[in-house]
């Protein structure tokens, strides 16, 4: 099992990655009218690494709790 330290350089490196995805998510469609359409592209991958993100959270809270 990994130790605190390398969930935690984990958590922080997907966090990383999806911060990133979600500055550069969706592509524009403005052509020239009122209107912007906005399309997803990372979606997926996105999701997985939110769900990746809670894992790892809900790993480094139960590690703390059984410090206690």
């Amino acid at each position: 099992m990994s130790n605190k330290h390398e969930i935690e350089e984990e958590l922080n490196q997907a966090q990383a990655r999806l911060d990133a995805l979600c500055q550069n998510e969706g592509t524009v469609d403005d052509h020239g009218n009122q209107t912007v359409v906005v399309q997803p592209t990372y979606g997926d991958e996105m999701q997985s690494l939110r769900e990746e993100c809670s894992n790892l959270q809900i790993i480094l809270e139960a590690m703390e709790a059984s410090e206690d």
